[in-house]
């Protein structure tokens, strides 16, 4: 490794860690700024209660001490705070509890999502302007065009109310297949048209033809050229896509009743928790850093003519 690949490390590490600070920092003062307060709910609460309870959580200090002691604790202790609304949890062991299904559940489906979409949009650009091209760009078409909350009650009203295949509850054995199907298509269909649409450009490009022309195999010019290369924008997209789909899906999760970070960040909301929604919010963003931070790193592994700056 010479020392402009490290020197552009070293700045994407940077890069990421100020990106995380804007966002812990842009994150805390928007909570501070909505109206209303996270004690203020049906029932009356008197002044002298809420001033209590906002001496009991720091909330009295002035917003800059609030801030720094939030800042401090992140940083150095990994502390979130505890939760206003789940008395007695922290908000950092509501998240892990959420992400350990969450990540379960994520993983399957991006990992799913990418080898299916990769397959079928090689198998789509090598028959282009075929009958199968043609019926995998309409069945792309139309998982691409259909969001995930109405995918997710026709696989729901399918499978387990109509035939009564599979649970719709998230926490019933098999109760993940749905979910995970659900999380799936979307990206799967995104990453076939991606790499169709790439694999025609590579396929394109005057050193296959060179390759053609010297007798390489067909399967060598896919896989060992093409296919390697076209692999350039998919990976663009998969970072983020994966980081997004393990920390859950907000609407999928709740159709589905899965006890991930999703279900616990709308539950979040609906109860103005704010540390929990602050905590969950940091976490999303900063894996979507780290994430967008391997696959920079990533190009450079894929193909080796990418000069990093």
């Amino acid at each position: 490794m010479n020392s402009k690949t490290m020197f552009y490390i070293l700045k994407r590490i940077l890069l990421a860690v100020l990106t995380v600070w804007i966002v812990i920092t842009v994150t805390f003062f928007v909570m501070r700024a909505v109206p209303g307060g996270p004690f203020l709910g049906e029932k009356a609460v008197s002044e002298a209660a809420i001033a209590a309870l906002e001496a009991k959580y720091g909330m009295d200090q002035p917003v800059f001490n609030q801030y720094t002691t939030y800042l401090h604790d992140i940083v150095f202790d990994f502390d979130f705070g505890p939760s206003l609304k789940q008395r007695g949890r922290e908000v950092i062991d509501i998240i892990g509890e959420g992400m350990a299904v969450s990540a379960k559940l994520g993983l399957i489906a991006a990992f799913s999502a990418a080898i299916c979409g990769i397959v079928l949009g090689a198998v789509a650009a090598l028959r282009r302007n075929t009958l199968i091209d043609k019926i995998i760009m309409v069945i792309t078409t139309a998982f691409v065009s259909m969001p995930s909350f109405i995918m997710g009650s026709l696989l729901l009203l399918l499978f387990a109310v109509t035939f009564q295949i599979l649970p719709a509850n998230g926490n019933a054995p098999g109760g993940l297949i749905l979910p995970i199907i659900t999380l799936a298509l979307y990206p799967m269909a995104y990453i076939t048209r991606l790499t169709r649409s790439s694999m025609l450009d590579v396929l394109g490009q005057d050193y296959i033809r060179t390759a053609k022309a010297k007798g390489v195999s067909g399967m060598r010019i896919i896989f060992g050229h093409a296919l390697k290369n076209a692999l350039i924008p998919v990976l663009t997209y998969f970072g983020p896509m994966l980081a997004s789909i393990v920390t859950g899906s907000l609407v999928v999760e709740k159709i589905f009743a899965v006890p991930g970070i999703g279900r616990a960040f709308v539950n979040s909301i609906t109860n103005r928790d704010y540390p929990l929604i602050m905590g969950t919010t940091i976490i999303l963003a900063t894996l979507i850093v780290i994430m967008n931070l391997i696959t920079d790193i990533m190009y450079k592994v894929v193909d080796p003519r990418i000069v990093l700056e």
